[in-house]
């Protein structure tokens, strides 16, 4: 197997610099970038070491901090090596290149290390994700959340569920292979109770209105109303700067315009979209860019997960506006530094002045209540990726069929099944694991 290395910290001049190394010549290499006889550092412990080119010993890399971990007891479960340079652009190339010309060494593939880490049993899959997700985290609920599953919060639930599965199945297999031994009578009558717990808890963890999906990737906020409604006027004013062209003219918006915000400690994109004039769609007079831009600006609404219907408050609300109002939504009537006293047309309804900034801050704490009432407080982990989601899917479906066959082969292959497909989450999948609990729970054989 070849040692991989490659920088972990980002690129760029910075005050120190991180390379790692990973792999059973790791040492080996550092010994290479020592001078002759130098002996390796103590473990986990910091050692100030001087870098030298492996072909001239005389040429210096760097003097820098060097850590050691020793397999298993690292982040891969191999032998690793940290080297803690000096954070400019030459040294960190100067050592890369070093690195490149020993032996079995080779630059790292994306995310290998982390694998490598799986593969050596470090982590399961869903620790791993997790790592991901705590390096692209912008949000401290991201944040939170990725810590919560690469502390192994959702591994406990799967391999929970899987060993409770594991060993109904291992019950089910003994009476089927070993049917002359002391087992209980009508053992599929018996099991069918805990498998109705099992699939009742599936049931609601899958229930959990994608909250953990909606966590990880972003609350999808979309702002929609007739041309001139002080849509990108909204988007400016939510995003402190400009990112929309604001004019009079109607239809200036002709393509959706995303913007990633962080709303209290959430996650938003906020999409600007163009004018709502439906009747326009089959009217081959009209612009067609704009057209098209309405079409995809409907097709937004459909997909947004919060919408805040906007309405020049100077007039009536169009009723092409009107007609997308929901529970998702947000009616928002614009210009109040121009009107009277008026009275709301809808309990969601708040009144606001792009201009002035009034109610600016009433609108994004409404927000700010709606993405908490749709995400909601919980410390109980929820599913992160449709990966999840389509495993527990299949593992529910599985379990529904053993709960209604007559027949105890097709129950038990569906609880198999089941077994396997919680087990494909966490990347833990192992037939020992069944043979384990039948010759540990029975006295078979005798």
């Amino acid at each position: 197997m070849d040692t991989i290395y490659a920088l972990s910290t980002p690129p760029g001049r910075g005050g120190i610099a991180v390379i790692r190394a990973s792999g059973p010549q790791a040492c080996e290499g550092l010994t290479a970038l020592s001078k002759d006889n130098m002996p390796l550092p103590a473990p986990r412990m910091a050692s100030h070491w001087t870098l030298r080119d492996p072909k001239d010993k005389n040429a210096i890399l760097d003097r820098a901090m060097v850590i050691r971990f020793v397999a298993p007891s690292s982040f891969t479960g191999e032998d690793c090596i940290e080297y803690h340079l000096h954070g400019g652009t030459a040294v960190v190339e100067s050592v890369l290149e070093a690195l490149s010309k020993l032996p079995h060494h080779r630059l790292a593939a994306p995310g290998e290390f982390t694998r490598r880490a799986f593969e050596n049993g470090k982590m399961d899959l869903t620790s791993a994700e997790a790592i991901a997700d705590l390096i692209h985290a912008e949000t401290q609920e991201q944040k939170h959340q990725a810590l919560m599953q690469m502390g192994g919060a959702l591994e406990k639930i799967y391999e929970g569920w899987k060993d409770r599965l594991a060993h109904i199945l291992a019950l089910m297999e003994a009476d089927l292979d070993f049917s002359d031994q002391d087992l209980p009578d009508d053992l599929l009558l018996k099991v069918r109770p805990d498998v109705s717990d099992l699939l009742e808890q599936i049931n609601q963890h899958l229930n959990d209105n994608r909250r953990g999906e909606i966590l990880r990737d972003g609350v999808k906020i979309v702002v929609l109303g007739a041309p001139n409604a002080g849509k990108s006027s909204l988007m400016n004013a939510l995003a402190r700067r400009d990112v929309a062209i604001v004019s009079h003219v109607a239809g200036t918006t002709r393509d959706i315009i995303d913007v990633h915000l962080n709303l209290s400690g959430y996650p938003v994109i906020l999409s600007d979209t163009a004018g709502l004039r439906p009747d326009q769609l089959t009217n081959s007079d009209h612009d067609q860019i704009e057209s098209e831009g309405i079409r995809r600006a409907i097709k937004r609404a459909e997909e947004s997960d919060i919408k805040i219907l906007m309405y020049d408050g100077t007039a009536d609300p169009d009723k092409h506006t009107l007609q997308l109002l929901d529970n998702n939504s947000i009616l928002v009537r614009n210009k109040s530094d121009l009107l009277s006293n008026a009275p709301k047309i809808s309990h969601q309804e708040i009144t606001i002045s792009t201009k002035t900034g009034d109610g600016i801050d009433n609108l994004l704490s409404m927000i700010s209540d709606k993405i908490k009432s749709k995400i909601g407080q919980s410390d109980t982990p929820s599913l992160t990726r449709q990966r999840h989601r389509t495993a527990l899917e299949k593992t529910k479906d599985a379990l529904e069929r053993s709960m209604t066959t007559p027949l105890p082969e097709l129950a038990a292959e569906d609880i198999r099944l089941g077994v396997r497909y919680l087990g494909s989450i966490t990347g833990k999948i192992d037939v020992e694991d069944l043979l384990d609990m039948i010759f540990r729970d029975f006295c078979i054989g005798k």
